[in-house]
């Protein structure tokens, strides 16, 4: 027995003796709040003939509650209520013993639970023998009674299982509750509710109050008819019966897929695939946008026909287009979402299902089913086709990093296998005698060479032979992957009959039509006026220049200004990495090579990721409210507006600290005599391996520890939130009284305690996704393994967001979308910014071009003296600013390196590029521009070699178009005969119009008809 059912078993089982009556007063406000299931056991409503004790036939369930605990209350015992009562006249007739005694019969039980005292023939209270003849006169007295009459006691489970997310009839599902404050409501508040709930009922929802606790319900159930209305309104597509014909078309494809690779990559990857007995395969149908006109075509018993995300988005729809004011109905007083704003709601919120939710959580929002695949039709049916989609293309997304990462992985290991092999690092590790200058100005001391050995070595394991094999990979790998995810999501698409819906049939925002309705300009063009005086909203034309662009331009130059902070801050980051100093009371000497290869560029690292977080999380709430201000006409529009400002504004903020490392840093340093400075500090130089192992460091930092972040915010507050959510609620914390607790009895009161879901609640995880996408194809060659860790992160983040969605958040409304939206098209940018990244990378930051362009002149194919090549020599008289060096050894040092190609100072130009210099400058450039040329054309020719829908469901498409065009003039023939049959035979024409359908079609409206039950394409 769970915890709910005891204590709703010790509710009524509460009997007259002290210790019972102190758990009675113990257990007061939990008895209070589930007043109705106490009610509902016993049936009271339809026993008005049988008297009571206390209370008059007739009397409520409230009266009945609150009764139960009145000083001196005593509750009768099973047999006083058989037997007519005792020491008064009458039994009592709450059934609270019986109700308790059929709970003990029903768990097997022998004896009546502790508490109920039992009197008269069967001997004395609580005995054995007495709880036996209670039990068989309940049975007998219980089958003595006629059916018309008989009220049969029920268990909590037996009643949760009719009423837990059902209105209290047991039969009509609640589809979405609404919630308020029901103890402090103002008499303003309290007149809008009546207005906006008679609205609802005139558009024909079903409405159902629950005020059992202090904060008060209203239980929402669509009827069939309302559901029909609003389907057609807004043209959804629901699937049809099976047409004649359709099972050629289906077999045929279904054979074009049954190849024998896939048998045989099925069996190989069985382990990997649903359960079919929990998740079966759906049929496929032919889907057609609902008319009522064609009610007997469709298939009323598919999975897909008016799914509870199809239901909850077609409410949600009248939520938002209903007025809370008589009188003066404008966009200011519309919607669902303007009343919870103003407080007069607490929540508007759609329920979840406890058994779906239940197999959901068991074999997709599970950590240990990791490796297998996702039931995304179901997904579909919970969470509607938006949220499905994400999941569709996270689960995508994360297949095809396989391959990558197996490839990143074999170019790492390539690494290792040739460390040795690097004459570069060979050279350095050999080295005694090289002097390398102080890399600051007066406290640094020189250095050896050989003292970047391991870095250098490091340095190889990404700065190899491999390393542009790798980026072409990369960028071959990101168009193909975007390609065949617009082939992979047509396909979902149609199988969820979403093909050919396009967002142009969306309906205004409230936002937006309130919005316009204040604008001076638009003054009488926002209404009309009939001739009654009823007022009708209309969606004016509004002009860009004049209305738009103001907004617009406000909002963006914002964001700019955001990006200019970020800018700043990452500037901020440098000079401190230049200064040398946050870090240097701290971690040890900056001399340390251990300081300047490692420790330097990890504190500067964890600092810059701080920074980012903390931008991040300001810019992300101040980029709704500047979306808010714009004039975005749809939901669309708006989830658009808001991403791509979103995401500028963090494409600089996660990036920038990596575009410096890659393309700034060590570039513009000057040399010994003439050092470029900065506030009056030197510019960061790259070790003599170059920077690209501090790329990688950097982006390792904030790629793994940005993931870190976003699990513990997505996870952990959601957790604590939920906690402190319900622990306040159930315990009473913020209430004077300990009454007010609100207690979680149905669905509706437990998912009162979860976090909401808010319509841009997938922004958030897609931002994180499209983030790392751009770390992998930017940055990744300088770090291979970054698609494998990208790879183990999304594994469980599909976990993760399962889990969030189905345990901590409200169920999301249901949305339509035939794509991911936006970020499809922003990913295309990065893809097309990372073939110019990895250029410039590989050109400026790797050793490839100085190698080859040293080889060539030369003629030193092994890279002998390469080393020695790319340091240049220098007087040390020639210093600036000399170094204190104190008690140092390098005290008479007259000549030092450093990474640099210029003359030496006893050429006749000292410190001059050499010639060496613009060749391999020249060779730097032409690197760049042939392989972006190259690349180009190669994604272009994958583009255009992979359609974005496949030629196979093209041809399919059309087949069903066909067929159902045909299908439906076939009905309308047979149905113009049936009616013109009628009407010669001289049937009832009156009672023929009152039908559902009308009886007169020309041939105009056939053929009109039909044309428009084919928009699939």
């Amino acid at each position: 027995m769970d915890e709910r059912e005891s204590l709703y078993f010790d509710t009524i089982s509460l009997a007259d003796s002290e210790a019972a009556a102190a758990a009675a007063a113990h257990r007061k406000s939990i008895s209070q709040s589930r007043n109705t299931i106490y009610h509902s056991a016993v049936d009271l409503a339809g026993d008005e003939g049988r008297g009571s004790l206390r209370l008059p036939s007739g009397a409520t369930a409230a009266e009945h509650a609150a009764l139960a605990w009145q000083p001196g209350y005593r509750q009768s015992t099973a047999l006083e209520h058989l037997n007519g009562g005792s020491g008064g006249g009458g039994g009592d007739h709450t059934d609270a013993a019986i109700a308790a005694q059929m709970i003990a019969l029903q768990n097997g039980r022998g004896h009546l639970p502790t508490g109920i005292g039992v009197t008269g023939d069967g001997g004395a209270p609580g005995t054995g023998g007495a709880d036996d003849e209670v039990s068989r006169r309940l049975l007998r007295s219980s089958s003595n009674i006629s059916n018309k009459d008989k009220k049969l006691p029920i268990t909590y489970s037996q009643w949760k299982s009719r009423t837990y997310r059902r209105f209290d009839d047991g039969k009509r599902s609640v589809d979405f509750v609404l919630a308020y404050n029901g103890e402090v409501q103002l008499e303003e508040h309290r007149r809008k509710c009546e207005i906006f709930e008679a609205n609802l009922q005139r558009e024909g929802l079903q409405l159902e109050h629950n005020k059992v606790q202090r904060v008060h319900f209203i239980k929402i159930h669509a009827p069939a008819e309302v559901l029909y209305r609003y389907a057609e309104i807004l043209k959804i597509k629901v699937p049809l019966k099976p047409i004649p014909g359709q099972d050629q078309i289906f077999a045929e494809s279904a054979h074009e897929f049954k190849t024998c690779l896939s048998r045989m990559c099925r069996t190989l990857f069985s382990s990997v695939q649903l359960n079919t007995a929990l998740f079966p395969e759906r049929e496929p149908r032919i889907h057609l946008e609902f008319s009522r006109n064609y009610l007997e075509l469709y298939d009323t018993e598919h999975p897909n026909f008016l799914d509870a995300g199809t239901r909850y988005s077609i409410i949600n729809f009248i939520l938002q287009r209903q007025h809370f004011v008589e009188g003066e109905e404008t966009a200011d007083n519309l919607g669902i979402e303007k009343l919870v704003q103003d407080g007069v709601y607490t929540c508007a919120y759609t329920l979840h299902d406890k058994d779906d939710r239940d197999r959901l959580l068991k074999e997709w929002a599970n950590i240990s089913k990791w490796k297998n695949l996702q039931p995304l039709d179901q997904i579909k049916d919970y969470f509607g086709a938006k949220v499905a989609l994400y999941f569709a293309w996270l689960g995508f997304y994360t297949q095809m990093l396989i391959p990558i990462s197996i490839f990143g992985l074999l170019c790492f290991l390539y690494g290792f296998i040739t460390w040795g092999t690097d004459p570069i690092s060979r050279d350095i590790c050999n080295d005694n005698g090289t002097i390398m200058c102080p890399q600051c100005d007066r406290s640094c001391d020189y250095w050896r060479l050989n003292e970047t050995c391991t870095s250098s070595k490091f340095n190889y394991l990404i700065d190899n032979n491999m390393t542009v094999v790798f980026a072409l990979s990369m960028a071959i790998w990101a168009v193909v992957y975007l390609e065949f995810w617009k082939r992979y999501s047509a396909g979902l698409v149609h199988r969820w009959g979403l093909t050919g819906f396009t967002h142009h049939v969306e309906h205004p925002r409230p936002q937006y039509l309130a919005k316009i309705s204040r604008s001076r300009r638009l003054t009488g063009k926002a209404y009309e006026q009939d001739q009654t005086g009823k007022r009708t909203t209309l969606d004016p034309d509004v002009p860009f220049w004049s209305i738009k662009f103001l907004p617009n331009f406000t909002s963006y130059s914002i964001m700019i200004l955001f990006i200019c902070i970020s800018v700043i801050a990452i500037a901020g980051i440098i000079i401190y990495r230049m200064a040398q100093r946050a870090s240097h009371s701290i971690l040890g000497s900056e001399n340390s090579m251990t300081f300047k290869v490692m420790i330097l560029p990890m504190t500067a690292g964890i600092i810059d990721l701080i920074v980012i977080s903390l931008l991040d999380m300001v810019y992300s709430s101040l980029a709704v409210k500047l979306t808010n201000y714009e004039y975005c006409r749809t939901q669309t529009e708006y989830d658009e507006s808001l991403t791509i400002k979103n995401y500028v504004f963090q494409f600089v903020n996660y990036y920038s600290s990596l575009f410096y490392i890659a393309f700034l840093k060590g570039k513009f340093v000057g040399y010994p005599a003439k050092y470029n400075r900065v506030l009056g500090f030197r510019q960061e130089e790259c070790n003599p391996g170059g920077c690209l192992m501090e790329l990688c460091m950097q982006l390792v930092i904030i790629m793994a520890g940005k993931q870190a972040v976003n699990a513990i915010v997505e996870m952990l507050i959601p957790y604590l939130m939920r906690t402190i959510k319900e622990l306040s609620y159930r315990h009473g914390w913020y209430k004077s009284h300990q009454d007010q607790r609100l207690v979680p009895y149905n669905q509706f009161t437990e998912d009162y305690n979860l976090l909401p879901a808010e319509n841009n609640s997938l922004y958030v995880e897609y931002l994180e996704m499209v983030v790392q996408f751009g770390f992998i194809t930017l940055f990744s060659l300088a770090f291979p393994l970054a698609p494998l860790l990208a790879l183990l992160n999304n594994v469980i983040e599909v976990r993760l967001d399962a889990i969030k969605m189905l345990r901590f958040l409200r169920r999301p409304v249901g949305m339509r979308a035939r794509d991911i939206g936006v970020w499809h098209s922003i990913m295309t940018v990065v893809t097309r910014i990372a073939v110019a990244s990895s250029a410039m990378i590989i050109a400026f930051s790797t050793n490839l071009i100085p190698k080859i362009v040293y080889a060539a002149s030369m003629g030193d194919h092994e890279l002998n003296n390469y080393l020695n090549f790319t340091l240049a020599v220098f007087n040390t008289e020639d210093f600036q600013v000399q170094p204190l060096l104190g008690g140092s050894q390098h005290v008479n040092e007259t000549v030092c390196r450093y990474t640099e190609f210029r003359n030496p100072p006893t050429d006749p130009h000292p410190y001059k590029r050499p010639m060496i210099y613009w060749k391999i400058l020249t060779g730097r450039l032409a690197f760049i521009v042939i392989y972006q040329n190259i690349i180009t054309m190669l994604q272009g020719i994958l583009r255009w070699a992979v359609p974005d829908v496949s030629g196979r469901l093209l041809k399919r498409i059309k087949r069903e178009n066909f067929l159902l065009r045909e299908h439906i003039i076939e009905y309308e023939k047979q149905h113009a005969m049936k009616m013109a049959q009628t009407e010669v035979g001289g049937g009832s024409l009156q009672k023929s119009n009152s039908g559902p359908r009308p009886h007169q079609r020309d041939n105009e409206t056939l053929t009109r008809r039909s044309n428009d039950a084919t928009s699939f394409v």
